[in-house]
């Protein structure tokens, strides 16, 4: 019967109750639901894995890539530049540059503090609308025209109490990768000495606002990180500014002295960082791959035009030439310009880990150290062995030191002929050094440097004196007399002055054989000299200025130009070395003085042409002899 064939797809007790399509249907589905409630289970379950791995790369690369150090404070930083001068009041492309440079830098950390070396009024007013974290320092070197030196500066920062010091250009921009750079290599155990050579951007056209924290396009909406440097790595190109580092640890920076480089006028930051690797005493990195730095020609909507008009290169020139002489005299820069170092580190990231690169030695090493308290030391990482990632999936390791090594091999694949990266922008030969000229005459020394008064100082000296020359230079810029200038009675002693940025002019009717040991006080060759003085006082009388004779052999306790002048209108000032009077020396009763003022005036320049009795007054003594016989040496 049809119960029977119906009993063998059912129970053996009873008859099914008969369902209709609907029903069946229903009872399908709800059969169905938990298969489809595993899937999407697992469907969901697989997104979260993947992008829990995702999480813990990110994680992990950020605790690699820690902003503080391993006790929770971050190592304090003190950047040093020395920005050009502008017209105070006026927009111009020099100070938009310069502002969104130093706001970059101060961006970084509130434990950055930046330090401005300069003499210009505009510095001052510029550093004040900065904030409290930028101070101006113009207790260094500078020359006559106001150029920093770059040994000075170097002397200053090495003198810094911060963690880590750094000397950068003024109008280089910096992205806040420097940050995590430094704080890599502070981790160090040792000395360490890092550079970097920025880049150059034809336009910038972005904006830092909110107190550095964000950057705006063109059209006002923000850009991360990331997305600028993308788009700065479109349109750069590689230029000859540095910007160096290092910590203040016990060893110096090099051995040996340096030279005084004009700072901004070339070769002293491939000087300086050639001396560091060459003395062998830090660890030497370059940066020039993980730090984002870069100088913008032109800025939004600052153009060429917005420059101020700057001196000629004829003008300056002398200044090029004079650090161009310095480094084929000093150190060993002109012996490897193109010779890789074998001591150079070059600092590289690989899938967010930092590692250092020996290309000469072609080794690898990372930072390794026993505990999280502990100092770091670099340690050789062979690319085949695999580190310990500390994550629990094994996939995911496997993944990541696959590129880690791919990174690693591309690094090694770099042209092996590479040359000396930092000296390829330079053509310099070194064979036959460049003749220094100062192009100023001396019409043009004294425009620029007698003070409101006219009044001027003068020395004359030989190569024989360039030691008291120097002394009595820096005792006069240490009471702030600036308005000095030197005749040079010799070509050593003109070019020494021209490299020590002094005031200087070469006297053409100078005698000649001038040395020390025939040039005693008496002598044919003293008498010589003496008329030099007195022709050389003459002739910038007649030009309208008033002369204070100084011999460099004077120790200067103050200055004595207010009190000279106060005599009013005498003509003629002058000071005896006499500790007590011997009587005359002569018999037109002349004295021997080893300093004079002469003011500027018809009758003064008359009396240098006549043998007339001069009234002449110092501290209230009064003295009568010959003007013709007052003497300088």
């Amino acid at each position: 019967m049809g119960v029977g064939g119906k009993g063998r797809i059912g129970v053996t007790n009873g008859s099914l109750p008969r369902y209709s399509t609907s029903s069946r249907l229903r009872r399908n589905k709800l059969l169905g639901m938990p298969v489809l409630l595993a899937s999407f289970g697992w469907i969901c379950g697989f997104f979260l894995i993947t992008a829990s791995f995702y999480f813990l790369l990110d994680q992990q690369q950020h605790q690699q890539q820690p902003l503080y150090n391993d006790d929770g404070c971050f190592p304090s930083i003190t950047i040093y530049a020395a920005p050009r001068p502008f017209s105070s009041g006026k927009l111009d492309l020099i100070r938009a540059r310069q502002e969104l440079a130093v706001r970059s830098w101060l961006a970084l950390s509130l434990d950055v503090h930046v330090v401005l070396f300069g003499q210009h009024p505009s510095i001052v007013a510029f550093a004040g609308t900065l904030g409290p974290r930028v101070t101006v320092e113009s207790d260094i070197d500078f020359t006559f025209q106001g150029t920093p030196f770059f040994h000075s500066m170097v002397a200053r920062s090495q003198a810094s109490r911060s963690d880590i010091s750094m000397i950068i250009d003024s109008e280089t921009v910096l992205l806040p990768d420097i940050l995590t750079t430094l704080h890599h290599a502070y981790k160090l155990n040792r000395d360490w000495f890092l550079f970097s050579k920025s880049l150059d951007i034809s336009h910038f056209s972005f904006q830092l606002v909110d107190n550095g924290k964000h950057w705006l396009r063109e059209d006002g909406k923000k850009i991360e990180f990331k997305k600028l440097q993308e788009c700065l790595v479109q349109k750069q190109w590689q230029s000859e500014r540095f910007l160096m580092a290092w910590n203040t640890g016990k060893l110096p920076l090099h051995a040996g002295i340096l030279p005084p480089f004009l700072y901004g006028k070339g070769l002293h930051n491939e000087w300086l960082v050639n001396e560091v690797l060459s003395s062998d005493l830090r660890l030497v990195f370059d940066a020039s791959e993980v730090v984002s730095s870069f100088y913008p020609e032109t800025l939004g909507q600052w153009s060429h035009k917005y420059l101020p008009h700057a001196d000629s290169d004829a003008e300056r020139n002398w200044e090029f030439e004079g650090n161009h002489h310095l480094a084929a005299l000093y150190g060993t820069l002109f012996l490897r310009q193109n010779n890789t170092p074998s001591n150079l580190i070059k600092l590289v990231k690989c899938f967010g880990q930092y590692y250092f690169v020996n290309q000469a030695k072609k080794t690898v090493y990372s930072l390794q150290g026993p505990n999280r308290h502990a100092s770091y030391s670099l340690e050789p990482v062979p690319i085949q062995e695999q580190e310990t990632l500390q994550l629990s999936t094994r996939f995911l390791h496997s993944w990541k030191e696959k590129k880690r090594k791919t990174c690693l091999e591309d690094i090694n694949s770099l042209d092996k002929e590479c040359k000396y990266s930092f000296m390829t922008s330079y053509k310099v030969s070194f064979e036959v050094l460049v003749p220094l000229s100062v192009t100023f005459s001396l019409e043009s020394l004294l425009q620029m440097i007698a003070d409101k008064d006219k009044s001027i100082v003068l020395a004359v000296a030989g190569d024989s004196y360039r030691d008291m020359l120097m002394s009595w230079v820096c005792r006069l810029r240490l009471l702030a007399v600036h308005n000095f200038i030197v005749c040079a009675l010799d070509s050593e002693i003109y070019h020494f002055s021209v490299l020590q940025g002094l005031p200087v002019f070469k006297d053409p009717l100078a005698p000649s054989n001038i040395s020390f040991n025939n040039c005693h006080f008496g002598t044919e060759c003293f008498q010589r000299v003496t008329k030099v003085k007195s022709r050389i006082v003459l002739q910038i009388l007649k030009l309208g200025y008033n002369v204070l004779m100084s011999d460099v052999d004077v120790y200067w306790f103050d200055n004595p130009l207010p009190f000279l002048l106060s005599f009013g209108p005498a003509s003629l000032v002058a000071q005896s070395d006499e500790y007590n009077e011997t009587g005359p020396r002569s018999k037109k009763d002349a004295k021997d003085a080893d300093g004079y003022l002469q003011i500027s005036t018809i009758s003064a320049v008359h009396q240098q042409h006549k043998d007339s009795v001069v009234r002449i007054v110092l501290a209230g003594v009064i003295a009568e002899f010959s003007s013709g016989a007052v003497l300088a040496y």
